[in-house]
């Protein structure tokens, strides 16, 4: 889904100095806007093969699966040497890694069964904030001022959410407040796989790292179908189409654009025009599904997004 290019940060953007020094290219904004749409894409494409009756697991599954099978030829090519180098620290951060993320989408594609794109998106992009409390109270650091207003907003605009009127709490008619707490329990296990994740990126270039913790989260998640015994065959055509376009679309195309951009622009401004992914989604949502959400739900929406703007910031700032 989204927030992939917070698990970037790592990268090493050029610096404000070389900025200004140098010309920016007219197509970083270009491919800046193709990957705001092929995101925003992700909650569409996923509501349109749920209603072809997929079960999200196995959406979940095909996402990673296709998007690991994708990337392992250039992986092998290109760093099968560090690969080889793997110690067993690394693997079982992956794995641990991998197992978060498949919770991430897991539980995030779910609540696309309950609430409308707008909240499902909105509450799962709050993982920035979590990252922050986590940090805080598992590693002891400091939370930045602007943390905490952002902290504040996204209070103010889940309470809103969740009491503000029937308008859009009704909107797919199957326990919205479920599916609420499942879009933030997938930005929580985005954070953790986030905070997990962090050494291992800074100390293996960006394709190996995300070749290993999707092949890990596809393994996982294939895992879970098997156990549980969901059908992977018998859906309507269209509906492989829409699992692969998932795969390819916001999953390479979005994030690597995302990744392109790192390479001319600050982290945090990449950051904050990723955050016109909710915005993209709902809009796609409205003309495709007719979700129009409700004026107080709209509201609360606005407010959550401004708070994890600022907790963006302030994350960057510290």
């Amino acid at each position: 889904m989204c927030c992939f290019l917070r698990r970037s940060a790592n990268i090493h953007p050029m610096t404000p100095e070389k900025i200004k020094a140098s010309t920016i290219p007219l197509s970083v904004y270009g491919v800046l806007a193709a990957g705001i749409i092929a995101v925003s894409l992700a909650a569409i494409f996923i509501r349109l093969a749920q209603q072809d009756g997929v079960p999200s697991l196995l959406i979940a599954g095909a996402r990673m699966t296709i998007a690991s099978l994708m990337l392992t030829p250039f992986s092998l090519y290109k760093h099968s040497e560090r690969l080889r180098q793997l110690t067993r620290k690394e693997l079982g951060l992956a794995a641990l890694s991998g197992v978060f993320l498949a919770l991430h989408f897991v539980t995030w594609i779910t609540s696309l069964e309950r609430r409308t794109v707008l909240i499902s998106v909105v509450l799962v992009s709050t993982g920035p904030i979590w990252v922050a409390l986590l940090e805080r109270f598992f590693l002891g650091t400091q939370i930045a001022r602007a943390v905490l207003v952002g902290l504040g907003a996204t209070v103010i605009g889940g309470v809103l959410i969740a009491f503000g009127g029937s308008g859009d709490l009704s909107a797919l008619g199957r326990n919205p407040t479920l599916g609420s707490l499942l879009a933030l329990l997938g930005a929580i296990a985005l954070a953790v796989y986030l905070i997990i994740g962090r050494k291992l990126r800074a100390e293996m270039p960006l394709l190996p790292y995300i070749w290993l913790v999707y092949g890990c989260a596809a393994v996982t998640l294939i895992i879970v179908l098997i156990v549980t015994q969901t059908p992977i065959t018998g859906y309507p055509s269209q509906s492989y189409l829409w699992m692969l376009c998932i795969a390819l679309l916001p999953q390479l195309i979005g994030h690597t654009s995302f990744n392109y951009a790192l390479r001319y622009l600050p982290a945090t401004v990449v950051g904050v025009i990723g955050q016109m992914e909710p915005i993209g989604s709902s809009i796609i949502a409205l003309f495709v599904f007719r979700e129009a959400p409700g004026t107080v739900a709209l509201i609360g929406s606005l407010f959550i997004l401004a708070g994890v703007i600022a907790a963006s910031l302030g994350q960057s700032q510290k």
